[in-house]
């Protein structure tokens, strides 16, 4: 802002710093937030870290009946996935404001702080964290996917919405389910870039992002992995099939698409203007 603006000396400085506080933050500022989360993240236990992990994909098995309850109660009609889709964002409701560790969510944030630093301890405290938060969420949504399968959980007219809605994380080739899941990364990325400052609209970010991966059905490695590993319970697939038609790509995918928005185009943009600063 000009300091010989006579419009900005004609504002006394209660006024002045309302207008400061009604700026949007800096590219910078926000990268700071989100780098400062990383760290935090780095620095927890790994005992923590798996519980936090398991939680959250016990969460996560909660946009599964979501979303089915939504399917079953709505006429069939082209338009019922446009209204069973909200259902996908119950989870990451649950995960995000709940802060629990999310693969996808909480574990591409330290990549951030790979690339500031750039040395060893910091990359093999961030494999650690995504290996340990990948194989709880997984825990988490396996043990979800099998109560829902082998007990009577909901009431059993639920059962054909759920085993249509394990169907669509399958039937799509590997190098289709790869790029598809390329979108959940990336988009899942630019939701965590808009969070730290969305302030009351947290969740309304949370659920429309989230319903735009849903209703696309762009795969997400532990949302899918709910839906997925009910339809290998409840026989209609096999663990090969969850393994190289919806995991591998997926997981691949996911981390593609996130790392590319976290470090080539966040990170980017604030080390490239940062001399300027």
């Amino acid at each position: 802002m000009d300091q010989d603006d006579p419009t900005t000396e004609a504002l006394n400085s209660t006024e002045k710093k309302d207008a400061r506080r009604r700026e949007a933050p800096s590219a910078a500022v926000v990268y700071e937030a989100i780098r400062r989360e990383a760290e935090s993240e780095l620095n927890r236990p790994l005992v923590a870290l798996a519980w936090s992990a398991l939680a959250a994909g016990l969460s996560m098995g909660f946009s599964l009946i979501a979303q089915a309850l939504l399917y079953s109660y709505t006429p069939e009609a082209p338009w019922r996935p446009i209204i069973s889709s909200f259902g996908y964002s119950i989870g990451f409701l649950f995960v995000i404001l709940g802060r629990q560790q999310l693969f996808t969510e909480n574990t591409l944030t330290p990549v951030l702080e790979v690339l500031r630093v750039r040395n060893l301890p910091t990359i093999s405290g961030t494999l650690k964290l995504w290996a340990v938060v990948l194989c709880f969420n997984i825990l988490g949504t396996a043990i979800f996917a099998a109560a829902l399968s082998w007990f009577d959980v909901l009431d059993p007219k639920i059962d054909d919405a759920l085993a249509a809605i394990a169907a669509t994380e399958y039937g799509h080739g590997f190098g289709s389910m790869f790029v598809r899941a390329i979108f959940a990364g990336w988009l899942v990325a630019l939701m965590l870039w808009l969070l730290p400052f969305a302030e009351s609209a947290r969740v309304v970010v949370i659920i429309l992002v989230t319903y735009v991966i849903g209703l696309a059905h762009f795969p997400h490695i532990i949302a899918g992995s709910v839906a997925a590993l009910y339809g290998v319970f409840h026989g209609s697939y096999g663990i090969w099939e969850f393994l190289f038609q919806f995991f591998t790509p997926t997981l691949l995918g996911n981390m593609v698409g996130g790392v590319m928005m976290v470090a080539a185009v966040n990170y980017a943009q604030v080390a490239y203007s940062a001399p300027e600063e």
